[in-house]
């Protein structure tokens, strides 16, 4: 039986930098599947014992206990338990404008999403968030939502230490971080305007192609892939937290075409705006 945890906490447009969202572990059942498929968020599998297989990019990873990997949003993923020895795993779920800058300082990417975990942090991750949780549980919320978050730092440092991006990866070294922290500020203050491709090469001065394919191989999405995902969170943020109109809030993340922003909308969310903030009226989580 899967367990999960929830925290309670829904990110905000004024805190938008990191957020874990849910937190879980798992006995698998022999031969037990999920996908393929795609996600709006990131993923984390922590596998304790047992063995399965991920699959991802057209490439599979046998995998074992001391192991863990990464699910990285809008990126088709299959993964199964072995139907002999099937495993144990744990996992966190979680988004956050912070995320790519983090990932491109690791040799992680959608294609070779798999690390080893350390000793200490990675295997208790899941009983000490669920521990710090219900610590707060008391209070206002407010308290634990912080002790979540300083452990979700806390595990992203260890992972920048764990796999670091080696230098063999770098055009020049920091080079390629620099780039897609560029591409990714540019994006985030631009992305209530008609912008493209070449609007923002030319803006840093790069070769469209080659920092397409840069972004991508990095952040695990094309920039413009990447840019709609975006937009259509900072939409959502905008539907749940105020009273704006679908027009108005189309325009504010760079639609000039309310039809066109909904089509898009439900195409990245899977419902329509009117039905999103339907859900999210009263403040309830909805996965």
């Amino acid at each position: 039986m899967a367990i999960f945890k929830y925290n309670s906490a829904r990110p905000s447009r004024s805190q938008p930098d990191l957020h874990l969202h849910y937190w879980g572990r798992e006995a698998c059942a022999p031969g037990h599947s999920v996908g393929p498929g795609i996600r709006d968020l990131y993923k984390i599998h922590f596998i304790h014992a047992g063995n399965g297989k991920v699959s991802v990019g057209g490439q599979t990873h046998a995998l074992g206990a001391g192991q863990a990997f990464l699910i990285y949003p809008h990126i088709v993923t299959h993964y199964a338990a072995d139907t002999e020895e099937p495993w144990t795993y744990s996992w966190i779920a979680f988004t956050g404008e912070e995320i790519a800058s983090l990932l491109a300082q690791t040799s992680l990417t959608p294609e070779q999403p798999v690390f080893a975990m350390d000793e200490k942090l990675m295997p208790a991750l899941y009983d000490r968030l669920s521990e710090t949780d219900a610590g707060g549980s008391n209070d206002s919320g407010i308290g634990s939502a912080l002790l979540l978050k300083s452990i979700l730092y806390e595990f992203f440092a260890l992972l920048l230490r764990t796999v670091p991006v080696s230098k063999e990866a770098l055009p020049l070294p920091r080079q390629r971080s620099v780039y897609v922290e560029q591409c990714l500020h540019y994006l985030h203050a631009h992305y209530g305007e008609s912008i493209t491709m070449e609007m923002m090469s030319a803006s840093l001065k790069l070769d469209r192609k080659y920092l397409s394919g840069l972004f991508k191989r990095t952040v695990g999405l094309p920039p413009q892939q990447y840019l709609l995902s975006f937009r259509m969170t900072k939409a959502g943020e905008l539907l749940a937290e105020t009273g704006c109109t679908i027009g108005e809030i189309a325009r504010s993340v760079g639609y000039q075409d309310p039809l066109l922003f909904s089509r898009m909308f439900k195409k990245v969310k899977g419902c329509s705006p009117k039905e999103y903030r339907q859900r999210h009226d009263g403040g309830d989580i909805v996965l």
